[in-house]
């Protein structure tokens, strides 16, 4: 399941678009292509896959209530007791090794669903890893996002770091976004990851109805003044998601596609909504970005998929048996 994505640049859009569908269509759409990602060998068992971590996050939920936020701190400057992983990067690049990392949850969540990211991030060398959790009554994506930015402020004057990297699951990226494209957030955010985050909404937000749930909604006026223009945005975007995800539906719209935005759209195969955060070829995708970055944004190291400026790259995780190539732009 570890395997390596292949990037793309993706094309600019010409002419007028094709209109969506919209829907009772669009939503039993998005059902048939949840149920043909899932009927594959990769399918299945990204679905088994899901199913266990699920029930061990349930278990692990209680312990990430308790208190609002962890850090994972590297004390000091010396290096000779730390394992290789941890020691090569801090040796090759101190910067890139102690930038904070801030990791957002999603709705109805807390900061447990980073167990494993947390600790692969940790191993591979990263000296600040910090979680926080948002009440679980959340009902404004604004407002959250305001809170958000209290947060990072926090961190950048305790650390002395001007930007840090925010990691967000689901609404957490949402949230993570809106407060780097609407309240100036990019100037302390260098990079936003976001795992499975409904960027133009998602059709299972109409299954409930309060104030929060319509912001999800596709077309909403969250999403709408999200679209809006953001010019000389500084932060640059790495966004996964996946096509057996049960949350974002249709899944597609957890890719982002905004003219004003350095985005890398990563499509992965098989992986579900709660997996993401657990997924190797992520935590292997997100290490390797964040230790290759200048501050621009931009890939520094050969090898390292190209991540420049003021564009939208697309990438795919092959399927199961399918052959991962270098980097090839599409024409």
């Amino acid at each position: 399941m570890a395997l390596a994505a292949r990037a793309a640049t993706t094309p600019q859009q010409t002419g007028t678009p094709t209109p969506a569908v919209k829907g009772p269509r669009a939503f039993f759409a998005a059902l048939g292509e949840v149920a043909g990602a899932l009927l594959t060998p990769t399918g299945l068992a990204g679905a088994a896959l899901e199913a266990s971590w699920m029930g061990l996050h349930l278990g692990l939920y209680p312990l990430g209530l308790l208190g609002p936020r962890a850090s994972d701190r590297r004390q000091g400057y010396r290096l000779g007791h730390l394992p290789p992983s941890q020691r090569g990067l801090a040796i090759q690049n101190v910067e890139a090794a102690e930038t904070p990392i801030l990791l957002v949850h999603g709705m109805v969540d807390n900061r447990s669903i980073f167990t494993v990211l947390r600790r692969g991030l940790v191993r591979r060398g990263f000296g600040r890893i910090e979680t926080i959790n948002y009440s679980i009554f959340t009902g404004d994506v604004r407002a959250a996002a305001a809170d958000l930015g209290a947060e990072v402020e926090r961190i950048v004057e305790e650390t002395g770091y001007e930007r840090i990297h925010v990691i967000g699951h689901s609404m957490g990226g949402l949230i993570a976004r809106y407060y780097v494209t609407r309240l100036g957030g990019d100037q302390h955010v260098h990079t936003l990851v976001t795992l499975g985050t409904p960027h133009q909404g998602s059709y299972l937000a109409y299954t409930w109805n309060n104030g929060l749930t319509r912001q999800l909604r596709p077309g909403s006026a969250l999403m709408k003044e999200l679209a809006a223009p953001v010019p000389e945005c500084q932060t640059r975007f790495l966004v996964y998601s996946s096509d057996l995800d049960q949350v974002v539906v249709p899944q597609h719209n957890a890719a982002l596609h905004h003219p004003d935005l350095n985005v890398h759209n990563i499509v992965l195969h098989g992986v579900g909504h709660m997996s993401l955060p657990i997924t190797s070829s992520v935590v292997h995708g997100i290490s390797t970005a964040l230790a290759h970055l200048d501050t621009s944004g931009a890939t520094v190291t050969p090898g390292v998929s190209s991540l420049g400026t003021r564009r939208t790259t697309a990438a795919r995780e092959p399927r199961l048996g399918a052959t991962a190539g270098r980097a090839t732009p599409t024409r």
